[in-house]
């Protein structure tokens, strides 16, 4: 646990000071999945859908080819954005309605991306491990979240 603890205190630090004076979202987002992808193990895929519409659309990411849209409601992202909460499944076979983007993806987790109380979208990140996210990889990754939030312009999704 103190290691865990350890790795999201400096990746938030680094994600800090990797984003510190861009306000761009697309390149934000660019870096923020990428520095996740290079220091969480075990992950098949990271990255962003954000808010259009009735629906979540594909942003930056690090990994193989990803569904384009998801609807709120279904899957695991569409879940998390509906209800704006996190949601972290062990295996994504017990989750009714899971969209399978990857078959390799055993475990989920996606975090809402809120500004001002109103949802932007999510981050999604997937692992080839069951049971992979443990409630410190929630908070930590929550956290990184906040950061990319506080970090970013999101005035196209508060209009």
């Amino acid at each position: 646990m103190a290691a865990e603890l350890k790795l999201y205190r400096g990746l938030a630090r680094q994600l800090g000071a990797l984003l510190d004076g861009e306000r761009d979202c697309t390149a934000n987002a660019a870096n923020t999945s990428a520095l996740i992808q290079l220091g969480v193990s075990d992950l098949n895929w990271v990255g962003f859908y954000f808010l259009r519409g009735d629906g979540l659309v594909l942003g930056p990411f690090q990994g193989g080819p990803a569904c384009t849209r998801i609807p709120l409601g279904r899957g695991v992202c569409g879940t998390a954005a509906a209800r704006s909460e996190t949601v972290r499944v062990s295996d994504v076979h017990t989750f009714h309605g899971h969209i399978a983007c990857d078959a390799a993806s055993r475990a989920e987790l996606v975090i809402p991306v809120l500004a001002d109380g109103r949802l932007v979208g999510v981050l999604d990140l997937d692992s080839p491990v069951a049971g992979r996210f443990s409630e410190m990889d929630q908070q930590g990754l929550e956290t990184l979240v906040r950061v990319f939030v506080e970090a970013t312009d999101l005035s196209d999704w508060l209009a």
